[in-house]
């Protein structure tokens, strides 16, 4: 039975610049079966209620501005899934959580981007779940539950986001050895929590967290990181690190 992932995807430039990240994803998806398809949750697609890739062919959409040419030429023609999708509204509805299929949406950069690392081919099939953000860390753990047994038919489950996420703190010129304390705070608190399975911690982080707001000024970027948790089993950190001074670059596995 495959894992489930959390995937900090960090700056759309690591589809041209991997890094240890990067490198940290290719490893990954090598040492794993390979997925009969791929449901993902990106924290670049938030709705206001829950909401499914529903083409055949979605397109890649770089849906960001500023950065060089190279980035948006980029593609990612991976294959949708519909039957699939509408599997997973069924699975979603017996649940109690109404959803739908959206058959014009593209896969964003949160999406397209870490798995064109992991699965450059673009030969599998991907379906994106959207991010209802506004309703909280416990939505995407009913929907993780919802979505667990999709393991064992060998569909990889993967939260896409970022552990830390708070841009307007970033340091451009900070090396990898050079990080926040209020950052590193943080995110050794979640890994405690995440390795105790203390969801109750985990589901009030900003009210128990040190610095939460500091680093999750809005949650889209945390949220996807219940899902996966929810949906897998016992922690395991696949890679850990930091960009930008403060910017989480941690991979996690769940089971």
């Amino acid at each position: 039975m495959l894992p489930t992932l959390f995937i900090s995807h960090g700056s759309p430039m690591l589809a041209l610049d991997p890094g240890a990240s990067g490198s940290a994803l290719a490893q990954l998806a090598a040492e794993l079966p390979r997925p009969q398809a791929i449901v993902v949750v990106s924290a670049h697609w938030e709705s206001g209620h829950l909401l499914l890739t529903g083409a055949a062919h979605p397109q890649t959409w770089h849906d960001f501005y500023g950065f060089p040419p190279a980035l948006h030429a980029l593609q990612y023609p991976a294959p949708g899934n519909p039957t699939l999708a509408e599997e997973v509204v069924e699975l979603l509805g017996a649940a109690g959580l109404n959803a739908a299929l959206d058959p014009r949406r593209p896969f964003d950069h949160g999406a397209w981007v870490p798995l064109s690392l992991m699965y450059p081919a673009a030969d599998i099939p991907v379906i994106q779940l959207s991010l209802p953000s506004r309703h909280g860390p416990e939505l995407q753990t009913r929907i993780g539950h919802a979505l667990a047994n999709l393991r064992e038919r060998d569909i990889l489950l993967i939260g896409s986001g970022s552990i830390t996420h708070n841009l307007r703190e970033l340091d451009w010129h900070a090396g990898p050895e050079q990080i926040a304390d209020w950052a590193e705070e943080f995110r050794q608190w979640m890994v405690q929590h995440l390795a105790a399975d203390n969801e109750q911690a985990l589901h009030h982080y900003r009210e128990q967290a040190p610095y939460a707001a500091r680093n999750h000024p809005s949650d889209e970027h945390l949220l996807p990181l219940f899902f996966a948790r929810a949906a897998g089993g016992p922690l395991t950190i696949a890679h850990s690190g930091f960009t930008y001074g403060s910017l989480g670059m941690d991979i996690y596995r769940f089971g």
